[in-house]
């Protein structure tokens, strides 16, 4: 198999700033794909890693990057207001690779991040072309009633939801729920066994390379 470049990216021509890693393929489809974190992680979490590298060895680049709240605080969650931020970062991360490249371009995110993005395409729709959902936090544990679902009816975008079966920010049955409030195309695959991190050092590049395939499915449908 031909080896892919993986390399530091940085973008301060926009503000926020765009600031990762670019994973560029030997034979780059056109496609582009933008990965994040969540709010306890960054962008080199072996997930988002391995996802990264799986995508990226069926032709798509990849940009990991970390959200603005990450580049100022290297630890701890997002601070109050944020969250506007973090959005824009994503716009811009979205701009720079459609500089680059001509096709598809997909975003997806874990947790807060993927929070992040179907709120960002739920105001600008058509900005990607289809988004990867990893854990969707639908709620706070424990608080059921604080549900994250208010844009949900104005996202018009493709969603692949990933959700672990023992998810405690979001059962199966609290998520089957949210998606259908979607008025557009949807999938949710199941991890079995999963809590909201997903994976275990043991199952990080099984689960990664499963997420890929569902989602090369879900996109040719």
């Amino acid at each position: 198999m031909s080896q892919s470049l993986v390399s530091p990216f940085s973008d301060n021509l926009r503000e926020p700033s765009v600031r990762g890693f670019m994973h560029v393929p030997a034979s780059p489809s056109g496609d582009g794909f933008i990965l994040t974190h969540g709010a306890g992680a960054n962008c080199q979490s072996a997930f988002l890693t391995a996802l990264a590298t799986a995508f990226c060895e069926s032709g798509l680049t990849v940009l990991r990057c970390d959200l603005p709240f990450r580049q100022l605080h290297p630890n701890g969650p997002p601070l109050r207001g944020s969250a506007e931020r973090d959005q824009a970062g994503l716009r811009n991360a979205v701009e720079a690779m459609r500089q680059r490249l001509s096709g598809h371009v997909f975003v997806g995110g874990h947790s807060y991040g993927g929070r992040q993005a179907t709120i960002l395409a739920s105001e600008e729709p058509g900005l990607v072309d289809g988004l990867l959902l990893l854990s969707y936090p639908l709620h706070p544990p424990k608080k059921p009633e604080q549900l994250r679902t208010a844009h949900l009816p104005n996202l018009r975008t493709p969603s692949l939801f990933v959700h672990g079966a023992r998810d405690s920010m979001g059962t199966i049955e609290e998520m089957r729920a949210a998606v259908t409030l979607i008025p557009a195309q949807t999938e949710l695959m199941i991890v079995p066994g999963a809590g909201h991190e997903l994976v275990s050092a043991r199952s990080v590049s099984k689960v990664a390379e499963s997420v890929v395939e569902a989602f090369w499915k879900f996109v040719a449908q």
